[in-house]
C-alpha cells in the first residue's frame, strides 16, 4: 500500500484523488473485461465514484460502480471488488448461489474479502 505524506495540501491531494481516479478509469473497465466471461451477465457502463461507504456497485440497470481508492488495494483485491460487482449482474442479491458464483470465479475471494475488512479504512488516507 501507498503511504502519503501527512502534511499534503489540498491541491495535492485533488491532484493525487484526480490521478487515481483517472487510473481507476482505465484499469477498472479491462479487469471487468476480463472476468465478465466467467461471471454472465451484461452490463451497460461502468462509472468511477469516490463514496465513503462502498467499494462498488451493481444497480439493477446493469451499472457498475467501483471505488477508486481500489487503485491504492493489492491489486487481487480491485479483482475480487469487479467479481462480487460482476456476480451481481447475474444475482442481485447476496445468496448462497451469489457466493457460489463468486467462489467459482476466484477461489480464494474470502481472503480478499477480509483484507478489505481488515485494511480498508487505509485506503482514504488522502481524505485526513
Amino acid at each position: 500500500m501507498l503511504t502519503f505524506p501527512k502534511n499534503l495540501t489540498v491541491p495535492q491531494k485533488q491532484a493525487f484523488e484526480k490521478r487515481y481516479r483517472q487510473a481507476a478509469a482505465e484499469y477498472i473497465p479491462q479487469r471487468v473485461a476480463y472476468f465478465q466471461p466467467f461471471t454472465g451477465g451484461t452490463y451497460t457502463r461502468i462509472t468511477i465514484r469516490g463514496q465513503h461507504t462502498r467499494w462498488g456497485s451493481c444497480s439493477s440497470r446493469g451499472t457498475l460502480s467501483f471505488n477508486w481508492r481500489l487503485m491504492l488495494a493489492p491489486p487481487r483485491v480491485l479483482d475480487y471488488v469487479v467479481v462480487h460487482e460482476l456476480c451481481h449482474l447475474t444475482h442481485m442479491d447476496h445468496s448462497k448461489a451469489f457466493w457460489g458464483a463468486v467462489e467459482r470465479v476466484m477461489p480464494d475471494y474470502k481472503i480478499h474479502k477480509n483484507w478489505l475488512r481488515e485494511h480498508g479504512a487505509e485506503l482514504f488516507v488522502l481524505d485526513t
